[in-house]
């Protein structure tokens, strides 16, 4: 499926590989509440392992994702190609409402385009990485996206994992399960330096993480957990222990 200007659309959660999809599906969490809405929210700082942990979790859920972040640096990448000041917060949200994004909300399948070209790796260029907290925290901006991911996750039959920095308080306060993902800053510094495989220096990872967190955190509270929001410290578990432990979340709290 293909968007127009202004919209964003999402692939069917059941593409991908075969495999992947038998695997999925012999999940012992593969039934859980189908028939029913089961929005996932996740929150949390750079580098707690959201991304990666929610993807992993939406395909034993059987459900679909969406990477929020993805959709910001997507605007980003659109910014710096056309030429676009992230410092004029009136051309970037019109930037935002004017682009043609699709992002696919499949977990099997990462898939980023802007007006059909694919950028799903241009996005996460240092470049980009070192300016998206600029249309993260251009409100106009913001409320374009969070429009898209609301309707993102409508589209999904509410059945979705979605991961960002607003999720729990802002796109989905109502989501059945609502989980803050964080890790000390050591362990958030280490696991985005593994993602990146060690191409970059320790001043540009803590730009990326630290750095950009505290831009962030000028709009949006993605450090303390609301009221109802689980929190799970993630810093002495491996991925596998922290995809289950969220997986008991689920379970424990949309029984």
């Amino acid at each position: 499926m293909t968007t127009s200007a202004g919209s964003a659309a999402s692939a069917a959660p059941a593409a991908g590989d075969p495999a992947a999809t038998a695997e999925r599906a012999s999940s012992p969490h593969s039934g859980f509440r189908l028939g029913k809405s089961l929005v996932v929210a996740i929150d949390g700082p750079s580098g707690s392992g959201k991304s990666s942990v929610s993807r992993e979790v939406a395909r034993r859920l059987r459900a679909a994702y969406l990477d929020t972040g993805a959709m910001y640096r997507a605007v980003t990448l659109h910014c710096i190609a056309t030429g676009v000041d992230l410092q004029d917060g009136v051309a970037v949200e019109a930037a935002a409402r004017g682009i043609e994004l699709f992002i696919s909300t499949s977990p099997d399948r990462e898939s980023v385009t802007i007006a059909g070209d694919d950028v799903t790796a241009a996005i996460r260029e240092p470049e980009v990485s070192s300016a998206v907290s600029a249309v993260a925290t251009t409100m106009g901006a913001r409320a374009e996206l969070i429009r898209r991911q609301r309707a993102l996750i409508a589209g999904a039959g509410h059945r979705i994992v979605a991961e960002g920095r607003d999720i729990t308080t802002v796109v989905a306060p109502d989501a059945e399960v609502r989980i803050l993902l964080t890790a000390s800053e050591e362990a958030r510094l280490r696991r985005r330096g593994d993602q990146l495989g060690g191409t970059q220096t320790d001043a540009q990872l803590k730009q990326q993480v630290i750095d950009r967190d505290a831009r962030d955190s000028t709009v949006v509270n993605f450090r303390q957990a609301a009221d109802g929001v689980v929190t799970l410290d993630s810093s002495d578990l491996d991925f596998e222990q922290t995809v289950a432990a969220v997986l008991d979340v689920v379970r424990t709290i949309a029984h």
